[in-house]
């Protein structure tokens, strides 16, 4: 079926909407204001939809003319997008590779993946997203990066299984908990404050089994929340590879759990579209699939 309506009309309505105005859109595209308006009622008149209601004297967008507004800013990067990927195959070689990678997932080794790829090919801008949860998640479905390292494969994506992370509960010597002297329970944990990461995605949602307790603080960096733990400010799950310079010093202690001193995540490596992944991007992957499958990199 051939579309009615161009990617022309499209960039119209988009940028009359962004930029709040048809004059600042007339600006940003370089073409009269009268043209722009000649576009968006084009669209109107071919699928039948009023896309502004005029609110005094300001033209708001319609329920559906939200609907078409978020659609064809969806379709211009898509555009966008293809040709991107279509110049890269022309190439032969990307220029930029985006990736996704989920908070907990050791930095080092990722550097050290990164080092290896730049040895071998130091062209590619590198655009990386240190994500968690359903942040990397988004990432993935709205073709922001190429591909991700992630706790979940999102749905329409392509991945496989990466390797698995071990984290551990610990705190400061100096906590109450450790006060105690004896093994604790959950009942023990919910009594007192939790430091969680934030999710970065929208949504924001939180598996369950991951609040204990009711008295959190949640923060945006892995750094933060463990600097807060050596502090005594809280409790956390954390990677131990994160940890290991802390447990050294004696910053931090494991918890002694009779259940659930240690979680075992799993990690995924997923492509946002397999197909047209670029050459450079599949190298990287490769890379970072190998590293991963090497105990000895862990470290």
């Amino acid at each position: 079926m051939r579309p009615k309506i161009s990617l022309e009309h499209w960039q119209a309505l988009v940028s009359v909407v962004e930029g709040g105005s048809y004059s600042r859109a007339s600006a940003q595209l370089n073409k009269s204001q009268s043209t722009l308006s000649y576009a968006v009622s084009k669209i109107e008149d071919i699928l039948g939809i009023k896309v502004f209601n005029l609110v005094g004297r300001k033209a708001e967008l319609t329920s559906a003319g939200q609907v078409l507004f978020r659609q064809g800013q969806f379709l211009l990067r898509q555009a966008s997008q293809l040709e991107e990927k279509a110049t890269s195959l022309a190439a032969g070689w990307e220029s930029q590779i985006s990736l996704a990678v989920e908070m907990i997932f050791p930095p080092r080794l990722l550097l050290g993946c990164l080092e290896q790829f730049a040895h071998q090919s130091p062209e590619p801008r590198i655009e990386l997203y240190e994500s968690v949860l359903g942040g990397t998640e988004e990432l993935l479905e709205q073709h922001q990066v190429d591909f991700a390292i992630c706790a979940q494969i999102p749905t329409g994506c392509v991945g496989d299984y990466l390797m698995h992370l071990e984290l551990v509960a610990v705190a400061a010597p100096c906590h109450a908990l450790h006060q105690l002297d004896r093994e604790l329970c959950m009942e023990d944990l919910r009594e007192h404050r939790q430091l969680m990461f934030r999710d970065s995605g929208t949504r924001r949602v939180t598996p369950a089994a991951m609040e204990i307790s009711e008295s959190r603080w949640t923060v945006s960096h892995r750094e933060t929340s463990i600097r807060a733990a050596c502090m005594g400010l809280g409790y956390a799950w954390f990677p131990k590879e994160a940890i290991k310079v802390e447990f050294e010093r004696g910053e931090l202690k494991p918890l002694p759990l009779k259940q659930g001193a240690e979680r075992r995540v799993a990690l995924y490596l997923a492509f946002a579209d397999a197909e047209s992944a670029g050459p450079a991007a599949r190298q990287l992957a490769k890379i970072i699939r190998e590293a991963a499958a090497n105990p000895d990199l862990h470290a």
